[in-house]
């Protein structure tokens, strides 16, 4: 993944998008469905139907990026909300990406005591 300037905003579009959209697609959705501006800086995250797929559109101060990703197993945890926004942290993006749950990550183990 691309490092991200600090402070940069992430939000996750709840529901479910059509992928064939590109750049264009995207900010428009961002622009009307979100109310937001696209080209503010922030990353706007999107999921598919099959939540196997997601797309993320960001304005890096040059222009817009597309980045896209599919999942070989499993699928991308998303918020059960129809509409609206997420606001997500580097750790939960990051962990989203992994295709971790980062609404309530859990340790694997358990730490144990020092003797």
């Amino acid at each position: 993944m691309i490092a991200l300037p600090a402070g940069t905003r992430v939000w996750l579009a709840a529901g479910i998008t059509d992928m064939r959209k590109g750049f264009d697609g995207l900010a428009a959705v961002v622009a009307t469905t979100l109310s937001q501006d696209p080209f503010c800086g922030a990353l706007f995250i999107f999921r598919g139907r099959r939540g196997d797929r997601v797309k993320i559109l960001w304005w890096d101060g040059d222009g817009l990026c597309l980045y896209a990703k599919r999942m070989e197993r499993g699928h991308f945890v998303w918020p059960r909300a129809e509409s609206g926004t997420v606001s997500l942290s580097a750790a939960q993006l990051s962990m989203l990406l992994e295709g971790i749950d980062w609404r309530a990550p859990a340790r694997t183990q358990a730490p144990t005591r020092a003797a």
